[in-house]
């Protein structure tokens, strides 16, 4: 088992670094050890295949630095969250044991993003329940809970419960986005074009940044939002 401090779970490839790729840089920047789940290979998307974006999957993981990266295989589209599914999550959960969960939007223009938020969180509690058995190579999993679950923002512009301040980290967050070649704006691509492929969704999320960070007096930043208060030590905790 390898112990994990945060662990972000994204319908699709790409979700994971759209929404939360700066925070996650930044924290792994400070020590931390973060691991990232897909829950999809995006088999249904319009451009690439799932064979290319696993490729691209494994490069951005790699520009990122993060310690893990699995894909659960769940149907692009047509996951559920039912027992069959939460129980694959919760595996996850139990074997990296991280303290912090990162998941897909509370609301949003893709049916899976809203979906696979529900999914994660449900499972995130059901994973603290000690009389559900998980079994991984014969051994019984041990319940873990994490003490909070975060979930980014995508492409609807939901107003944030808090932001983390991410300057300095947002070229790197591009250069994790743009591993996803097949996805995203190409001049040269003979692909059809989708809602993310245009130069101006690219611009969008650096743009959404800056404004972000302009809001709290910073370069960029990133917003989330929570499911329970958010606790700060003192008053001079907040920046």
């Amino acid at each position: 088992m390898m112990k994990l401090d945060i662990l972000a779970f994204g319908a699709h490839p790409d979700d994971v670094e759209l929404g939360a790729g700066a925070t996650i840089a930044k924290e792994i920047s400070l020590g931390k050890k973060v691991g990232i789940v897909d829950l999809t290979r995006g088999e249904l998307g319009t451009r690439g295949s799932a064979e290319i974006r696993d490729k691209e999957a494994a490069l951005s993981a790699k520009i990122l630095g993060v310690s893990v990266r699995e894909n659960l295989g769940f149907a692009d589209g047509f996951f559920v969250n039912d027992k069959e599914h939460q129980l694959e999550i919760i595996k996850m959960i139990r074997k990296y044991q991280p303290e912090i969960v990162l998941c897909n939007a509370i609301d949003d223009r893709h049916i899976d993003h809203p979906k696979g938020s529900n999914l994660v969180s449900d499972a995130c509690f059901l994973s603290g329940l000690v009389k559900i058995n998980t079994l991984v190579e014969g051994k019984s999993q041990e319940k873990w809970r994490p003490k909070q679950v975060y979930h980014f923002i995508q492409w609807k512009n939901l107003k944030p419960d808090f932001v983390v301040d991410v300057s300095g980290f947002i070229d790197k967050k591009a250069e994790s986005i743009l591993a996803y070649s097949s996805q995203f704006f190409d001049p040269k691509s003979e692909e059809p074009e989708t809602p993310i492929s245009s130069k101006n969704f690219i611009d969008s999320v650096k743009y959404r940044a800056r404004d972000l960070g302009r809001m709290i007096g910073v370069d960029h930043a990133e917003g989330f939002n929570v499911e329970r208060f958010v606790a700060v030590e003192s008053l001079d905790s907040l920046i």
